[in-house]
């Protein structure tokens, strides 16, 4: 077991909620000139085109989009949550559905529930990623009281050989039975979860790119690769808007 994965799934929720709502990192101006629309091919719509990044992200819109925004996430971040309440429909539907920016989400892991959620998002079709990511974020108090309320149970789970772990983590959440009202079966999750090297990669690469890019909290949102001064949809859209998409 690596070193990353052993804080993942020893960091306790305390420390997870600390890391939420510190994204905003100011590192100057971005400005470019107004972009025109960029059609879809005939038939589709951008919104519906998801690709899977080298940076193990999960891209939709335009891949060739001239704005590119990326947001580092935890499934376990209120602040988190917040913009996907109030952000993504715009985004997608203003934005990203132009042509002139692309979304992708990547997981930033804040604990073992939240590695948890982030295989289980995962383990449906790619296609699913970001819609059963929004769900967590809607529901994110329901899904995540039971994790808070029977730490004890948490521990045992975590003492389980590795491939255990998050089968039994998801249990004591209800994680099975708010996934499979979304269409991801329990025995998928299941065989997921005890993916150890799957889960591995994730926490791996959460803890790679924060050290790489400087991502110091969630959520956080880099710009064609330069940090953006917002961790909310008030202040994300005036920057995209300069940045050319108007």
């Amino acid at each position: 077991m690596t070193k990353t994965l052993r804080f993942a799934l020893a960091a306790p929720i305390a420390l997870a909620l600390a890391s939420c709502g510190s994204g905003a990192d100011e590192t100057g101006e971005i400005a470019g000139e107004a972009i025109a629309a960029i059609p879809a091919p005939e038939g589709t719509e951008w919104r519906d085109m998801v690709t899977v990044t080298d940076m193990d992200g999960y891209m939709i819109g335009n891949p060739d989009a001239p704005i590119k925004v990326v947001e580092y996430a935890s499934l376990t971040c209120p602040t988190c949550a917040r913009f996907a309440e109030e952000g993504m429909e715009p985004l997608v539907s203003e934005y990203v559905n132009s042509g002139r920016v692309s979304f992708e989400l990547r997981n930033q892991i804040h604990g073992p529930h939240d590695l948890a959620l982030a295989t289980m998002v995962r383990c449906a079709a790619d296609e699913a990623f970001i819609p059963l990511s929004d769900q967590v974020f809607a529901n994110q108090q329901q899904v995540l009281t039971p994790i808070f309320e029977n730490q004890a149970a948490v521990e045992q789970s975590l003492n389980l050989p590795p491939e255990e772990r998050l089968v039994r983590l998801a249990e004591v959440g209800g994680f099975y039975d708010f996934f499979a009202a979304r269409g991801l079966s329990e025995d998928q999750a299941r065989q997921c979860l005890a993916d150890t090297d799957a889960y591995s990669k994730i926490a791996d690469n959460s803890t790679k790119q924060s050290d790489e890019l400087d991502i110091q909290g969630t959520p956080t949102f880099l710009i064609n690769g330069n940090h953006a001064d917002a961790n909310t949809w008030a202040a994300l859209e005036p920057i995209l808007q300069r940045a050319g998409a108007r």
